[in-house]
């Protein structure tokens, strides 16, 4: 599966210790239009780079990465 252009919901979600981003919290590298800005860049984190987009995470919509996102970060929480 590619990637939405423009969805962010895996840069909004979960949190992202390397860059000190608790989750629910817009990633500072994420621009307006929610694309990665650090994207190809060596700078990128480790743990984004290894993510890739996939249909049982991201689903068909934005809401659904969203929300799937969410329920991901709050079980890693909750053990």
């Amino acid at each position: 599966m590619q990637c939405r252009i423009g969805c962010g919901a895996c840069c909004i979600a979960p949190s992202i210790s390397s860059l000190n981003k608790a989750a629910g919290e817009r990633c500072k590298h994420l621009s307006t239009d929610n694309l990665c800005q650090l994207f190809g860049r060596p700078e990128r984190p480790k743990v984004c780079q290894d993510f890739k987009a996939a249909e049982w995470v991201c689903g068909s919509t934005r809401q659904q990465a969203l929300d799937t996102l969410i329920h991901l970060e709050q079980q890693t929480l909750d053990d």
